[in-house]
């Protein structure tokens, strides 16, 4: 029986940017909606996007993005 390739994780693809130097980007979670009552530097400080620095999680991405993780 022929070995499967790994399909890669489109969500995270669309997720996750990663630049020319293998940096992950990613953006804060939780703007989404209901804005409202979080306070005005709370919502400056999380709507930009941020390095994933987490060697775990990098090597997760890695493994769930196949082919496309490979510059990371």
């Amino acid at each position: 029986m022929a070995k499967q390739k790994i399909k890669t994780k489109k969500t995270l693809l669309r997720r996750v940017k990663i630049t020319k130097t293998g940096k992950i980007m990613k953006k804060s979670v939780g703007m989404g909606h209901l804005k409202e009552k979080k306070s005005s530097p709370n919502k400056t400080r999380n709507t930009g996007v941020s390095e994933q620095k987490n060697k775990g999680h990098k090597k997760m991405f890695k493994k769930m993005l196949n082919k496309h993780g490979k510059e990371i």
